[in-house]
């Protein structure tokens, strides 16, 4: 299986502590060692790093792990390949444009039986994943039923995107990260958590990495960042756990809807 990392904030915010962590377990702590990836969010432009080797090997993940980006939307991904061969075309996140918009997405799990599903036309798979066509299919999905003009309340298409995901569920394993820039979703299908950081802030300790650092001393009492992984990066804070089938939508670091 992959790992999942990603970012929500209220205010441009640097994800070098919580990728520090990601990174190790690609190929030090953990044997997600197929490719990396990650996307910043800049208004509504993006930018992407990936490499098909482990994260914990990259010299373009050390870059990352040194050069403070800051962003308020950041989806992050390892990969363990089971569909696909390792290649960059097979890296996530995958990125779409839909609306006028990027929409950046990944997945952790395996899916089976999906091919007669996943019937796709607009939106074409570059790689040969169950990941990405799972992608392709959802913003087909989406147009078909919204449009080709983004709404003026994105909610309904948030929870129709969930209705979307409970179907892919029920051929495998679906935890997904989706974002259009904007708004942040989160869908547990087994393994997926989150914390939401804000006044007062304190310390925090990698689980992967001997590294402590002292979030109070980094942000303002305005601050709201969350973080959301596969699993928790830290060792001395309350990672909310996500359960089968639940979802979250971010904005500005906030939680706005569940389910």
């Amino acid at each position: 299986m992959c790992e999942l990392l990603a970012m929500s904030a209220n205010v441009p915010t640097d994800i070098v502590f919580s990728f520090t962590g990601l990174a190790q377990r690609g190929g030090v702590t953990g044997p997600h060692v197929d490719g990396w990836g990650i996307t910043f969010y800049e208004g509504k432009g993006s930018r992407t790093f990936k490499d098909a080797c482990p994260s914990s090997e990259s010299q373009i993940a050390k870059l990352i792990q040194s050069y403070p980006i800051k962003s308020e939307v950041v989806v992050s991904h390892i990969r363990q390949a089971n569909r696909g061969c390792v290649s960059l075309e097979n890296t996530h996140p995958f990125t779409r444009e839909l609306w006028g918009r990027y929409w950046t997405y990944a997945h952790n799990g395996q899916l089976s039986d999906y091919q007669d599903k996943f019937i796709v036309s607009r939106y074409q798979p570059v790689g040969d994943t169950d990941s990405e066509l799972a992608f392709c299919w959802i913003l087909e999905k989406v147009v078909d039923r919204f449009g080709d003009n983004e709404p003026d309340d994105i909610t309904p298409v948030y929870h129709y995107i969930a209705e979307l995901a409970n179907e892919i569920r029920a051929l495998g394993v679906f935890n997904m990260i989706l974002s259009d820039g904007d708004h942040l979703m989160s869908y547990c299908s087994n393994n997926l958590c989150y914390i939401t950081r804000k006044a007062p802030f304190g310390k925090a300790r990698l689980i992967d990495s001997d590294v402590v650092i002292d979030f109070d001393k980094e942000t303002t009492p305005d601050d709201i960042v969350t973080v959301i992984a596969t699993r928790p990066l830290t060792n001395n804070e309350h990672w909310h756990i996500l359960s089968a089938g639940e979802w979250k939508l971010f904005c500005k670091g906030q939680l706005i809807k569940d389910r």
